[in-house]
């Protein structure tokens, strides 16, 4: 007896579309085949065939050769040229430029004309209204296809071009990426534009992990599933590898569009073309329930959002609301009361006005004499009597960007001989980063200034070009700083860091900046990280990400001083 799947009733609708190797279809009927079926949106050629009669019938005779260069000279469709030839299913149609294409042909006629039928597609498609258009894969060489839609995309203002890109070439090897690199080729020559997106056409033959990685790094808007890489189940139904289903529902947590394509060539699966489509909302459906640190990020991912400077600013309850969510955290550290006695009494510094009346409330109704509020800075408070632990929580997203250590060292004066902090030590990780969307959404403020500044970032459109390394390492309490008569360090050089690392890239990737990361040891064994090598179970992971660096060179220089305190 078979267990039937779980299925997830919580999870949000996925748009499906079909994309079928129709040259001259006939739309309303196309269409509503396609909404009978199940779809929710359909891919149909912009031009009909005939169309390429601009490109190879050259001009029998003068007055055809007329007629040519009239066209050049106006490059407008006729009605009879087109398959999409009004806005009547704008809302329900992404339209197809034509393969037959080839801007990069040395016939000069060719060429010419294939940019003119470039334009004339997009234009017509961008008067519709369309929200997207499907272009073809590049050749070898694209230098002319890449500067005629490149100037196309910056008159476009609602319209995206989907690029079709397979993720292998037929024959090709699993550690193939030529695919990525003519991907790479093309979109830097037109100087990475927001509107040129990738339609990523999955193989029956699946790259290595290390290699499927890199796309999760790039605006994939569409994964197209070609019918022929479906298998059949015992009862004939279509279904996908056990590795493509992996695959797709990682597609599926991005929100992506999902497209089928029938090349009207593989034999019909049992339940028909719509069979495809439910099969793809039936991975979406058995879709494992979201984790509490899923379902609490939700809306975090991939949000640039600037550190937070406690010690300057007077942070919000708000905030703190948010810190107070993550349940994990504040478990590790119950954990390590477990291993530590603790006395009845407690001393709270607290520094900001807001905060200190909301813990004068909590002493008042909850922890009474037990605990004694001073309001004032940690560093320069005046304590009644030596502690055996000083506890905090100044960690930021690397570790010590938030001035821990400097908060820290001025704090340690409190402590007995033999006193033990909490944490006890954190370490700084970095790793090279690839992340089109990230670096879109920095370029977008178009100055250097934003480039040049370090983010925090729940990671989820990127790609680890290389495995973290240790960068540097900070231990509470430091005996080894020089003090002055109130027993504060004389200066904050002892703080400064400095760390150079080599990393070996395996892969090709594009080089969009830096990850970090940081693991802190509280007690003895009880450790909290967002490394992802020892990440703490469900613990929020907000890292720091910095978007600009120098690609020429083969290592990364990493300085940390802190010049105030």
């Amino acid at each position: 007896m078979s267990v039937p799947p779980v299925t997830n009733s919580n999870v949000a609708r996925i748009s499906v579309g079909i994309y079928r190797l129709q040259e001259d279809p006939e739309v309303s009927l196309a269409c509503k085949e396609a909404k009978e079926s199940g779809y929710d949106f359909i891919t149909l050629p912009i031009a009909r065939p005939g169309y390429r009669r601009f490109l190879f019938e050259q001009p029998k005779d003068a007055s055809g050769s007329r007629a040519m260069e009239e066209w050049r000279k106006r490059y407008v469709f006729s009605a009879q040229d087109l398959v999409l030839k009004n806005a009547d299913f704008v809302d329900y149609a992404v339209g197809k430029i034509s393969d037959w294409l080839d801007l990069d042909s040395s016939d000069h006629d060719i060429r010419t004309n294939s940019e003119i039928a470039l334009k004339q597609q997009i234009s017509w498609a961008g008067h519709l209204g369309l929200s997207a258009v499907l272009a073809p894969f590049p050749a070898d060489c694209p230098m002319n296809y890449a500067r005629s839609l490149n100037s196309i995309l910056d008159v476009l203002t609602y319209t995206h071009v989907w690029m079709k890109i397979p993720l292998t070439l037929e024959n090709s090897g699993a550690q193939d990426t030529v695919t990525w690199e003519k991907w790479n080729t093309f979109r830097t020559l037109c100087e990475h534009p927001t509107k040129l997106v990738i339609a990523l056409e999955v193989t029956a033959q699946l790259p290595e992990d290390k290699i499927l990685d890199r796309w999760f790094a790039e605006p994939i808007r569409a994964v197209i599933l070609p019918t022929s890489i479906f298998l059949t189940n015992v009862k004939g139904y279509p279904v996908l590898s056990r590795r493509h289903q992996v695959f797709v529902r990682r597609f599926i947590k991005y929100k992506t569009n999902f497209m089928i394509f029938d090349d009207m060539r593989s034999q019909d699966a049992k339940g028909g073309l719509s069979a495809y489509q439910e099969y793809v909302r039936h991975l979406n459906r058995t879709m494992p329930d979201p984790t509490q640190i899923e379902r609490f990020s939700t809306g975090y991912h991939d949000f640039l959002q600037s550190p937070l400077q406690p010690l300057m600013d007077n942070l919000e309850s708000s905030t703190y609301e948010v810190f107070e969510k993550d349940a994990v955290k504040y478990a590790l550290y119950e954990k390590v009361f477990v291993h530590r006695r603790f006395t009845d009494r407690m001393h709270l510094t607290v520094l900001y006005p807001c905060f200190n009346l909301s813990l004068q409330n909590m002493k008042a109704n909850v922890w009474g004499d037990r605990v004694t509020i001073a309001f004032s800075d940690m560093r320069r408070w005046k304590a009644p009597e030596k502690a055996d632990i000083l506890v905090s929580e100044l960690l930021g997203s690397f570790g010590d960007n938030e001035l821990s250590p400097e908060c820290l060292d001025g704090a340690q004066k409190f402590l007995k001989p033999g006193g033990i902090s909490i944490p006890a030590s954190y370490t700084t990780f970095i790793s090279p980063l690839s992340s089109t969307k990230l670096h879109n959404e920095v370029a977008a403020y178009k100055d250097l200034t934003h480039f040049e500044t370090p983010y925090v970032v729940m990671f989820q459109s990127v790609s680890e070009l290389a495995e973290p390394q240790e960068v540097w390492k900070f231990v509470h309490p430091n005996k080894s700083i020089e003090v002055d008569d109130d027993e504060m360090p004389i200066n904050n050089f002892h703080n400064t860091r400095y760390s150079k690392r080599i990393f070996e890239v395996k892969e090709s990737g594009l080089l969009h900046g830096i990850a970090g990361y940081f693991e802190s040891v509280l007690y003895k064994d009880i450790l909290m990280s967002i490394l992802p090598a020892t990440h703490s179970d469900d613990m929020f992971n907000t890292n720091l990400s910095a978007i600009r660096c120098e690609i020429g060179n083969s290592f990364l220089e990493i300085d940390k001083s802190h010049e105030s305190m």
